[in-house]
């Protein structure tokens, strides 16, 4: 005789976002999808570049570095700290797309890439990503004080050009880039590094009013869904500042603690509206810095990392690396 227990307990959905996850009354989370990690690898086959894991400052905030294959050993190389998508719910430098797309910038750039392996939500909510990303960038900053209090890196240390400090990154990486870029004009980063430029990938903003073509329907959206689930206690809500740039009470976007920015978008993407709205409102501020927009025609979210093969995603990689380099 088959016997079952049952609970008077019931479990109910607080927030859905399927295909990834759901998130119960009683604090579980069931998460649906697996990221394909991969190991970092001293010579990748196909573009040579070396990678490795590293421990930033604790056991929480991690980075995987890539260094392209030099001819010259002793090569000082632009350095670009980079922060991976995944709507701050999924994603990590060590996945397989994340890997991929970073051995391929690292040899296009020419450049020392730090891809930022921050905490993810709802486990832990914002801001800790944004925590976690700031710390990283204070500790890659660190390398230039000679007794600074930190494990350095060799690779930093021997191939670093801190007159050529990037940020990047892609949706919700893109988020943290602008956050990141607004904080470091407040707060200045270890040994007075400069960052000399950012680059924003179909960034993840929103808010509650409809931008370009939206609906009021779009904006109660899986994008909508993914913050109320991430930062439940985000004062203003969709409209808070980190997420939405252009409310009343958001920082100017003219604090922006570098010189040159890149905004790459996506014509089909539901980011882009915003993304256009983000460079036309820098503009309009007095900022005296290098702008440039790209929206590639035909093309949705992030198309560059999940197919980095296709032409358009060729050019568009061509494109950052040559504004890093």
């Amino acid at each position: 005789m088959n016997t079952a227990t049952f609970s008077n307990t019931t479990k109910e959905v607080i927030h859905d976002l399927s295909p990834y996850l759901t998130e119960y009354t009683d604090g579980t989370i069931e998460r649906f999808m697996v990221t394909q990690n991969v190991p970092p690898s001293a010579d990748d086959p196909t573009t040579g570049v070396a990678s490795k894991d590293i421990m930033v400052s604790s056991p929480e905030v991690k980075a995987r570095l890539f260094l392209p294959k030099l001819t010259d050993s002793n090569k000082k190389l632009p350095v670009l700290v980079y922060y991976h998508g995944g709507g701050f719910i999924v994603e990590s430098p060590y996945s397989l797309l994340s890997h991929c797309y970073m051995n391929i910038l690292a040899a296009e750039a020419k450049a020392l890439i730090i891809s930022v392996e921050y905490r993810l939500a709802p486990e832990l909510l914002l801001p800790t990503a944004y925590e976690d990303s700031w710390t990283a960038l204070q500790w890659v900053a660190s390398h230039v004080i000679a007794n600074a209090c930190i494990e350095k890196d060799e690779w930093i240390t021997k191939h670093g050009d801190f007159g050529k400090l990037y940020i990047g990154g892609d949706s919700a990486g893109g988020n943290i880039v602008h956050n990141i870029v607004l904080r470091a004009g407040l707060e200045p980063l270890p040994g007075d590094v400069k960052i000399l430029g950012s680059f924003l990938s179909c960034p993840y903003f929103w808010g509650s009013k409809p931008v370009g073509s939206q609906s009021k329907e779009d904006l109660k959206g899986f994008a909508y869904k993914v913050w109320m689930c991430i930062y439940p206690s985000a004062p203003g809500g969709i409209d808070n500042p980190m997420i939405n740039p252009f409310t009343e009470d958001a920082p100017s976007l003219s604090g922006q603690a570098c010189s040159r920015l890149l905004v790459c978008l996506a014509e089909k993407d539901a980011f882009t509206p915003r993304g256009i709205l983000y460079v036309e409102t820098l503009k309009k501020t007095g900022w005296n810095g290098e702008v440039q927009l790209v929206v590639v025609d035909a093309e949705d979210h992030c198309f560059h990392i999940f197919d980095p093969n296709t032409e358009k995603a060729k050019d568009l990689i061509k494109l950052l690396a040559s504004f890093i380099s």
